[in-house]
C-alpha cells in the first residue's frame, strides 16, 4: 500500500512539475539548441517506425553511451535479426551515440528516453515493443520499469555502479525505490562494493561483472592523430585537464600560473578540455581573462612555443587528447563532484592524477591508485607538485604509462561476463 501511494505522489508531482521542466529544457536549450529539438519523444510519440524485433539499451549521457561500445558490439553480433534501440536524456549523449548508427545502418535507432509518466511511458513501449530493455550504470524509471513489467517485458540493470551518497539518497525514498530496484530481472553491478548497496535496496539476481568502459578499445585512428599533435606539439610537457567541472577550471589555471611563476617544468603546455560543451566559451573567458595565452581546439588551432593553454572544445576526441598529454587530471575530483571515469586514460596509456573526489568511481580510481597507474592528491594545493614530479622524471613518467596499460589490460573481460548473465534475457527474445 505504501508502495503504490508512494509511486502516485512521484507521478502526481512529476505531474505539476512539467511547467519547470519545460522552463528548464528552453534555458539549456538558450546555450545548447539541440534540448529544443525532439521534445515530442521525450513524452512518448515517435516518428519513426520500429522494427518487428528490437533490443532496447538506455545509455543517459555521454559516458554512458561510450560504455555501453563493447556491450552493443556484443548484442548485434549475437542477435543478427534484432535491431537496437539506443536511448538517451541529454543531446550530447544522442550525439555520442551517432557513431552506432554510422557502423550499424539499418540496424541502431535512436532516440530520447521519455519522462516517467505512465501515459509517456505507455507510448514508449507500445511503440517500440521491445523483447527486453537495458539499462546503463545507475538510472532507474519507477514509472517506466512498472509499465514494463505489466507487459512482461524484461528489464536489466548493466555496468550497475552505486555510490553510497546515492544508496543514502534511495533508502530516504525506499518506498518508491524498492520496487524500482525489485523489477530488474538481472544486475551486472561493476564491484562487489556495488553489488552490496544493490541488492540493499531490494534488488535481486545481482552478480558482479566489472566495468565494461575496460573492454573499450581506444580508435586507432584517434590514438594516431593524438600521436601526431604530440610530436608536431615538441619536447615540451603536456599535461591533460581531462573533463573538468564548473570551478575547477579556476584551479588548474592557478596550479598552471605557479608551475610557470616557481619555473616547476620548462614551458608547460595544459590542454583544457571541460566536460560540457556548453561551458566552452565560460572556460575560454576565464582563460582570457588571466592574460594567458590560449588556442581552441574548435578554430582549428594548434598550440605553438608560446602557447600556455590549448582549449579542448571539441567533442569525440579524448582518446586524442590522452595520447598527445604526458600526464592527465582527472575531471570532477578536484571538487566533490564524484570524478570521471580514468579507465579510457589508462587504456590510451596516459598516466593519471586523481583528486580526493572520487565516490563515483571508487573501485576503479583505488585500484588505479594501488597499482602505480594513477597518484592521488589530496587538494588542488598539491597539483602543482604532483604535475612537476611526475613530468619532471621521465622515469616515473614512464613506469606509470606501462603501469596504466597494464591496469587497462588486467581488468578486461566485463563484456563476456554480462552476456553470459543476460543469456536467459536473450533468449527469450530469440
Amino acid at each position: 500500500m505504501a508502495q503504490a501511494f508512494a509511486r502516485l505522489l512521484y507521478t502526481v508531482l512529476f505531474y505539476a512539475a512539467q511547467p519547470l521542466v519545460w522552463l528548464r529544457l528552453f534555458l539549456r536549450g538558450r546555450k545548447q539548441p539541440e534540448y529544443r529539438q525532439h521534445i515530442g519523444e521525450r513524452y512518448g510519440f515517435y516518428a519513426q517506425r520500429a522494427p518487428g524485433k528490437l533490443i532496447w539499451l538506455h545509455a543517459v549521457s555521454v559516458g554512458e553511451t561510450r560504455a555501453a561500445e563493447p556491450l552493443i558490439e556484443a548484442l548485434l553480433q549475437r542477435h543478427p535479426d534484432h535491431s537496437l534501440l539506443l536511448t538517451h536524456m541529454t543531446p550530447t549523449g544522442r550525439e555520442a551515440g551517432r557513431m552506432y548508427l554510422d557502423r550499424h545502418p539499418g540496424r541502431v535507432l535512436q532516440a530520447y528516453l521519455p519522462y516517467d509518466l505512465p501515459d509517456a511511458a505507455a507510448r514508449f513501449l507500445g511503440h517500440f515493443r521491445p523483447a527486453f530493455g537495458l539499462f546503463m550504470e545507475t538510472e532507474l524509471w519507477p514509472n517506466i520499469i512498472a509499465t514494463a513489467k505489466a507487459r512482461q517485458i524484461p528489464l536489466g540493470l548493466v555496468n550497475a555502479r552505486l555510490s553510497s551518497r546515492s544508496q543514502r539518497g534511495y533508502q530516504r525514498l525506499r518506498a518508491l525505490a524498492q520496487p524500482a530496484f525489485a523489477g530488474l530481472d538481472v544486475v551486472a553491478a561493476q564491484t562487489d562494493d556495488d553489488a552490496a548497496r544493490i541488492r540493499s535496496l531490494g534488488a535481486n539476481r545481482v552478480s558482479v561483472t566489472g566495468n565494461l568502459k575496460f573492454d573499450v578499445t581506444p580508435d586507432p585512428a584517434k590514438l594516431a592523430r593524438g600521436l601526431n599533435w604530440r610530436a608536431e606539439i615538441g619536447a615540451r610537457p603536456v599535461w591533460l585537464a581531462a573533463s573538468t567541472r564548473d570551478g575547477e577550471e579556476a584551479l588548474i589555471l592557478d596550479t598552471l600560473g605557479e608551475i610557470e611563476r616557481l619555473n616547476l617544468l620548462p614551458n608547460p603546455l595544459l590542454t583544457l578540455v571541460p566536460r560540457h560543451p556548453q561551458r566552452f566559451e565560460e572556460v575560454a573567458g576565464l582563460v582570457r581573462a588571466r592574460g594567458m595565452k590560449f588556442k581552441r581546439r574548435s578554430l582549428e588551432e594548434f598550440p605553438e612555443a608560446g602557447t600556455q593553454v590549448w582549449l579542448g572544445d571539441s567533442m569525440g576526441e579524448m582518446a586524442s587528447y590522452y595520447a598527445a598529454a604526458d600526464l592527465a587530471l582527472i575531471g570532477g575530483s578536484l571538487l566533490p563532484f564524484g570524478g570521471q571515469n580514468l579507465i579510457e586514460a589508462a587504456a590510451c596509456g596516459c598516466p593519471v592524477v586523481v583528486g580526493p573526489h572520487t565516490f563515483n568511481f571508487a573501485q576503479a580510481s583505488e585500484d588505479a591508485v594501488a597499482s602505480g597507474a594513477a597518484s592521488r592528491i589530496g587538494s588542488s594545493a598539491e597539483l602543482a607538485g604532483c604535475v612537476q614530479a611526475i613530468l619532471g622524471s621521465p622515469e616515473h613518467r614512464i613506469n606509470m604509462k606501462e603501469k596504466a596499460i597494464a591496469f587497462s589490460r588486467t581488468h578486461q573481460g566485463a563484456t563476456e561476463r554480462t552476456m553470459a548473465l543476460l543469456e536467459p534475457l536473450l533468449k527469450r527474445s530469440s
